[in-house]
């Protein structure tokens, strides 16, 4: 059995190659599945050379929800304005555990170097860190020894930390399934 989960993630990230590689490498009546949250042309091409009378399950987009999650926005008219009125949230509102999301690991590396000279104890994370030192990362957020996760979307997809009860969108994501993951 081969399974790929978030399949449409691996191929935004330039993994097909890598995928078709594998593939290759096992038996002719693997069964494979795959699990995506979007369906991209990609996708449709991946089912068609992996997979034989492919069974497909699919949630329309209007059951994508946030049930029970409220949600909030800020309008902020400048983007040099977004830091402070960052600061007046916290400074107001009392968090257990929160993630901050960008879209891009120098954001990511700026909003985290902002935070530390405002005296605010954060971690970062993005996917130019080596696994190791992501698990590490996370390891020391799950065990609450950090409270602010600062990260992009590396982090937005499968991962589940019970205690975080605010998530922040720095940086708004570029589509509404990437929302719904964040």
């Amino acid at each position: 059995m081969l399974i790929l989960d978030e399949a449409d993630e691996m191929l935004n990230l330039g993994f097909k190659e890598q995928i078709y590689e594998v593939y290759r490498h096992l038996p002719p009546q693997t069964q494979v599945i795959l699990v995506s949250a979007t369906l991209p042309h990609e996708i449709l091409e991946v089912t068609t050379k992996f997979m034989t009378d492919p069974i497909r399950i699919l949630v329309k987009r209007d059951e994508l929800t946030l049930e029970g999650i409220k949600q909030f926005f800020v309008a902020v008219e400048r983007e040099e304005w977004k830091f402070d009125t960052l600061c007046d949230l916290y400074d107001t509102l009392t968090i257990t555990q929160a993630v901050i999301f960008c879209n891009t690991k120098r954001k990511v590396n700026w909003l985290t170097e902002k935070m530390r000279e405002a005296n605010f104890t954060v971690s970062s994370m993005h996917g130019e860190m080596k696994q190791e030192e992501r698990d590490a990362i996370m390891k020391e957020f799950r065990a609450g020894d950090t409270r602010v996760l600062i990260t992009t979307d590396v982090w937005a997809r499968g991962i589940d930390v019970q205690q975080v009860s605010l998530v922040i969108n720095y940086d708004l994501p570029n589509s509404r399934e990437l929302y719904i993951h964040r």
